[in-house]
This record gives C-alpha cells, structure tokens and sequence, in this order.
C-alpha cells in the first residue's frame, strides 16, 4: 500500500502567519510533538457561518484551563483570524466561503522548551488553524444507519479534555475499522462513556439519554443542541450513567459529532438495534430529531 501522501498547498494559520499547509514547520522540541502536550477544537463551519461557536470557544478554555496553557486570543480574535483562514481556503479552491460547508481544527499547545515533563511556566503557546471541506455523511449512512461495535474503555481518566493525546482514540477507533464498522463504542466498568470520535447517545421509551458530564466523557459541543432540540420536539432528555444492559436493549442508538452531526447506530457488535420491525432501522425520534438538526443550521445562517 501506498503510504506516501502529498499534502496539500492549502492555506492554513501557524503562530500567526498564514502559509501553505505543505510548507508549516514546528520545532521538534514543541511540547505537542515530544508529550502531546496541547488540546484542540473542530468547528463546523456552514456556508460560511461557524455553527455554536461559543460553545465550541468555551470548552477550549475550559481545556486550556486544564492544562494551564494562557488563550492566545480573545473570542472576538479567534473568530476573525478564523475567517480569514476561511476566506483564504475558499479563495484558494476558486470558491467562496458562503458557498462551502468547511470544517476548521485549531491545536494550541505548550510551545518550545528543553524536554522534561513537567510543565515549564512562561511559554509562548504553538497556535496552528487549517481548513477542510466538510465530507457528509452518505445518503446511503442516513437512510441505513450505520454498524458500530464496543470495546472496553482504556483510555486515561481525564477524557473531558480535548487533548491532542489521541493514542487511546487512535487505538479505539481502529477497533471499528478494522472490522469496516462506523466507531468503537466504550464502555468503563460496564457503564457506556462514548466512542473513539462521537458522543453515543441511548433512546428508550421515548426519552434520550445520555452519560453524565464528568472527567470520563468529553462533552461534546452538542451536548447542549442535544438537549436544546429535545425541549424544543417535547423529548424527554437525562444525563446519568448507563449501563450495558440499557444499550442493548435500547430502541435506537444515535452518534452525534462536529461531522457525523446526528446519524443512527442500527446494529452493534453484529446485532441490529431495536425491537420488531424498526429493528436494524433508523428510528422515529432519530428522523425527529436529524430533522431538527438541520433546522438549526439553517437558522445559523
């Protein structure tokens, strides 16, 4: 197999320049290369328009909060340095902003110092930003549902921060991959956490549930659209600790993601979700709640 990949000349953000992807270097002794020492943010970005951004601003001070590191800007500065680099992406593909779906990463971590492991005060913290078209999910994925399996979660015990230490994901994530399933979905002393890359969310008897917000899970932006969309469609909503049994016999399972937005799990481990006939289908709330998805992007424009 092929293995060698020609990176791109798009634009992107490094330490306040912008640069080709193709030509943005860091010091080998950045913190975020030698430990892993940084967080990061994916951002959906719809015709031109970044979609909850401040939730996704404020669970990346809450990260940085976690490990210390200064923000490097105010929000009002993310948000113009974020859509110049949109700007230049879209101009960069003979295009305009408002007529793509994008998604932008943003990594900040510690900066440059002699290696040891603990953490050096006074550091200037590496910012990089780049851009890339959002891929849907296929018709194919939204009208099926897609396979997910589970695995026992090894991760570290602070998953609440968005880290770029994404070995345990990596690992997690390869699980579902390497048997051609969706994501990998976890579970902690028999109690479901999330998947290597999504938020898992249970419904049974016509309420959504979900696992609490704790160091365990990593509360993803749509959390809160979750439960926004529910007390708008009149759904019952929780968050508490779900066990094992409860997935398995639940009536639809759903994933939810910056990209995967809200797509339904139809079969785990080989068997389909659900009860009768809507067994191994896309369920009712999952097409209540899809719908009402798409509602708020429009309404974000």
């Amino acid at each position: 197999m092929n293995t060698n990949f020609a990176l791109p000349n798009t634009p992107c953000h490094l330490n306040g320049q912008t640069l080709p992807l193709n030509e943005a270097k860091i010091s080998v002794l950045d913190r975020g290369f030698i430990f892993g020492d940084g967080i990061y943010e994916v951002a959906p970005v719809y015709r031109g328009k970044l979609f909850r951004f401040e939730q996704h601003m404020a669970r990346m001070q809450r990260s940085l909060a976690e490990l210390r590191i200064p923000n490097p800007h105010s929000e009002s500065a993310w948000r113009a340095l974020i859509q110049d680099l949109l700007d230049q992406q879209a101009h960069s593909l003979g295009r305009k902003s408002a007529d793509i779906d994008q998604i932008v990463y943003i990594q900040i971590t510690r900066g440059v110092a002699p290696r040891d492991h603990a953490m050096p005060p006074g550091l200037t913290p590496t910012v990089f930003m780049m851009v890339n078209e959002m891929k849907p999910m296929s018709a194919k994925d939204r009208e099926n549902g897609v396979a997910c399996v589970s695995a026992d979660d090894f991760r570290w015990e602070k998953a609440h921060i968005k880290s770029t230490s994404l070995l345990g994901a990596v690992f997690s994530r390869q699980i579902s991959a390497d048997v051609n399933a969706m994501e990998t979905i976890m579970f902690r002393h028999g109690f479901l956490s999330e998947a290597a890359a999504s938020n898992v969310w249970v419904i049974k008897s016509g309420q959504v549930v979900g696992p609490p917000k704790n160091h365990l899970v990593l509360e993803g932006v749509r959390y809160g659209l979750m439960d926004e969309i529910c007390a708008q469609l009149g759904i019952g909503f929780a968050l508490r600790p779900v066990t094992r049994a409860e997935v398995l016999d639940a009536d639809e399972l759903l994933l939810s993601s910056a990209t995967k937005e809200v797509l339904a799990i139809t079969t785990l481990d080989g068997q389909a979700v659900g009860h009768g006939a809507q067994a191994g289908k896309p369920g009712p709330l999952y097409h209540r709640i899809y719908a009402a998805y798409q509602a708020a992007k429009q309404a974000a424009f």
